[in-house]
């Protein structure tokens, strides 16, 4: 699949033609066990270290990012300048210049995607539940509403960053089947042979569905990697984020490379 595995970029670089990064845990300023770039607010940490966290996430960026609180689902949120707070939604969509936005996770996937038809931009939450639900779908299916219908995936690149791999990702048999019926690039196996569930590959598979015209996958698996938080690992953690800054109409021009 186009862009699988695409080494030469910087370190958390999304890799698209627009600005789009994926955080570690680290330089930031929580104490443990939410060391240290913690920019979940949800999780026990502290406010005021959360806040001070997205700040250095928003340096990055150029602008201030607006981070979504996942539902777990096919939420969908369209995010524009004036947005001043948002609801639970696993999707975060926008077309106005200047707007950055935050997929947060620790072991479910950030997915960024960018829009070289119309300029727009998505940030998204996968994980197992979103994936069956058709999270992946419904993000696209924002990006072509906006574009005022359906029409040719070529223009559309994503990444896909890090989180948990199918070696490591076991499930109860049952639910890896119950994924693998809508999503079958899902089934996996362990190390030790148990069943498993590669959310990342699955994601991957869809977009190029798709026809995605590059797609960008991270080869880091959260849990392996103490670079990231890992939820199955550590239980009580924090969360990074998959960051992508919308550029308007203008900016979409340079999806043709």
């Amino acid at each position: 699949m186009p862009g699988h595995g695409r080494s030469g970029l910087h370190p958390g670089d999304a890799g698209l033609p627009v600005t789009a990064f994926f955080t570690t845990r680290a330089e930031g300023v929580s104490l443990a066990p939410y060391e240290s770039l913690n920019v979940a607010d949800h999780v026990g940490d502290d406010a005021h270290a959360v806040q001070r966290n997205r700040r250095i996430v928003s340096e990055r960026a150029g602008v201030p990012v607006a981070f979504l609180n996942a539902a777990h689902g096919i939420a969908v949120e369209h995010v524009t300048a004036q947005t001043q707070t948002l609801p639970l939604a696993d999707v975060l969509v926008a077309t106005d210049a200047g707007v950055a936005l935050g997929a947060i996770a620790a072991d479910c996937a950030p997915v960024l995607i960018h829009d070289g038809a119309s300029g727009a931009v998505a940030a998204v939450h996968c994980g197992r539940e979103g994936l069956y639900r058709g999270v992946i779908d419904a993000a696209i299916a924002a990006i072509f509403d906006l574009r005022g219908g359906w029409s040719d995936g070529a223009l559309l690149t994503a990444s896909i960053g890090p989180s948990i791999c199918g070696r490591c990702y076991e499930v109860p048999l049952d639910m890896r089947e119950r994924v693998a019926s809508r999503h079958p690039a899902a089934r996996a196996s362990t190390r030790q042979g148990t069943a498993a569930l590669d959310i990342p590959r699955a994601i991957e598979s869809r977009l190029a569905e798709f026809g995605f015209g590059e797609i960008v996958r991270s080869a880091a698996c959260t849990y392996e990697d103490e670079l990231y938080f890992s939820h199955r690992r550590e239980g009580v953690t924090g969360r990074q984020a998959g960051v992508i800054v919308c550029e308007g109409p203008t900016g979409s021009a340079r999806g043709a490379r």
